[in-house]
């Protein structure tokens, strides 16, 4: 007997697949979901070919900006987002980090002045395969896998 899984299908919008089951909820925090008007339908520890057990979210009517998807890139690797439109897949876009993250992550040198001072943080990624990131203000790096959220 086969058992499936059935989500009602999104007519506009975007789905975010691949996610780690433990980052879901980072996910959801760091797009802030948790304050969209629209449907969000989360699934959490769903059977994977590829991971073992994933994450999916579906955002109804809402399309991720450049900025909004950088900041995925922060929480997991091998993230996709497929766009959906009039109930039909447009696009998908893997999760690339970017060259630079800005307001994204903490820096993780308490003496560093954007732990001090009103102002965003700013690391230049260094190492995109070992994920390793450099605060623009003091140069300490630090690993992606590693860093505080804010």
């Amino acid at each position: 007997m086969k058992k499936e899984l059935q989500v009602a299908a999104l007519e506009n919008g975007t789905v975010i697949d691949h996610i780690p089951s433990n980052k879901l909820f980072d996910v959801v925090n760091l797009l802030h979901l948790q304050k969209m008007t629209t449907p969000v339908t989360i699934g959490y520890n769903l059977e994977s070919q590829k991971m073992g057990c994933k994450g999916i979210i579906k955002v109804a009517d809402k399309f991720f900006n450049p900025e909004e998807m950088s900041r995925l890139s922060v929480i997991a690797k091998n993230m996709q987002l497929i766009i959906i439109k009039d109930y039909e897949v447009v696009e998908k876009i893997n999760v690339e980090v970017p060259d630079q993250l800005k307001g994204i992550v903490r820096c993780s040198n308490p003496k560093c002045i954007c732990n001090n001072e009103p102002m965003p943080t700013h690391f230049h990624v260094t190492d995109k395969v070992r994920g390793i990131i450099k605060c623009h203000y003091c140069e300490k790096e630090q690993e992606l896998e590693k860093v505080q959220l804010i």
